[in-house]
């Protein structure tokens, strides 16, 4: 995976001149988003560049707003994890041009959300990362996207095992939506690249 970093570093440095570089890390759950996006914020610092990395699970609603609401198991997931419309007009229209943006973060202790502000300087590589990034709400504000393609049986086996003692919960909950995101939005198709994993 190192020489894809590499090639996308390149790509960046490339594009990425004097201005805000919006960037997508899209991919399903577990498919290491996460880890992918810090390796790739240490690669663009020892190459001089600015990064502010947001990550979308930083941002899910309180469980009452996405569990037991009478919708299925997978609408709960895909449509209700995120407030979209919000994160919409207050991450995605702002991102490319304010210094700031103002923003809940969840705390899974506490079920809560609580607002923090993120500054960003004026000329980086801003990373957003996170599962269902390509869903139509959001797509048109990246100048870049790159989805990481992992196979669901290693991606499920990346979860602990007491989580992956509920496999219902993946059937009904995780892969229908995913299986939703995958037919409807297409995000392999629409990627800027593609990164097996």
């Amino acid at each position: 995976m190192y020489g894809d970093k590499a090639k996308l570093l390149n790509t960046i440095l490339s594009l990425h001149i004097s201005h805000r570089f919006i960037l997508g890390i899209d991919g399903l759950s577990r498919s290491g988003k996460t880890t992918f996006a810090e390796s790739l914020r240490e690669m663009l610092l020892q190459s001089q560049k600015d990064v502010c990395i947001f990550h979308l699970d930083d941002h899910i609603v309180e469980r009452r707003k996405r569990y037991n609401t009478g919708c299925e198991e997978w609408y709960e997931y895909y449509n209700l994890q995120w407030d979209v419309e919000y994160l919409k007009e207050n991450l995605f229209t702002k991102v490319r041009e304010k210094s700031e943006v103002t923003l809940p973060f969840y705390n899974a202790e506490l079920d809560m959300q609580f607002k923090k502000t993120v500054f960003i300087p004026h000329e980086c590589v801003v990373i957003i990362e996170g599962v269902f990034l390509q869903r139509h709400e959001w797509r048109e504000f990246f100048d870049y996207v790159v989805y990481l393609d992992c196979p669901r049986e290693t991606r499920f086996n990346r979860e602990r095992e007491s989580i992956r003692d509920n496999i219902e919960k993946f059937r009904n909950r995780y892969w229908k939506a995913e299986d939703h995101y995958l037919e409807s939005m297409r995000p392999l198709a629409c990627a800027d690249m593609i990164i097996k994993c």
